[in-house]
């Protein structure tokens, strides 16, 4: 039963799946921390109200938070080397696929070809 789940776990598509969602979701914060981080404060801050700032002065208004998306792209690259350092250990004990035997060599195409004129000729 070992044997038949590590063969499941090191096919090709159930690793490629996995390392599509990790790295979409690393990803996906990098998006979400743009937008929240540094889009939305641009957008907001210069068009509310002088009270509507003080209000959000009060709440601790930080304005663009540029350390929080350089955190968020950090961990993403982190993430995407740490996948790279799995697949490439992976491939390394991956077992080598013995190359499938070769076909019994038959007549060429040419030889059969002198074959049927031969025969036609009797």
């Amino acid at each position: 039963m070992l044997k038949e789940f590590k063969a499941f776990i090191m096919r090709g598509n159930v690793v490629d799946l996995a390392v599509a969602v990790i790295i979409g979701a690393a990803f996906s914060a990098i998006i979400g921390s743009l937008v929240a981080d540094i889009i939305t404060p641009l957008i907001l801050k210069p068009a509310l109200e002088a009270a509507q700032v003080d209000k959000l002065e009060e709440l601790s208004w930080n304005g663009v938070l540029y350390g929080k998306f350089l955190s968020t792209v950090l961990n993403f690259i982190i993430v995407a080397f740490c996948i790279f350092m799995v697949i490439k250990a992976m491939n390394k004990f991956k077992k080598k696929e013995e190359p499938a035997p070769e076909a019994p060599k038959g007549p060429t195409q040419e030889e059969l070809l002198s074959e049927i004129r031969d025969l036609l000729k009797k």
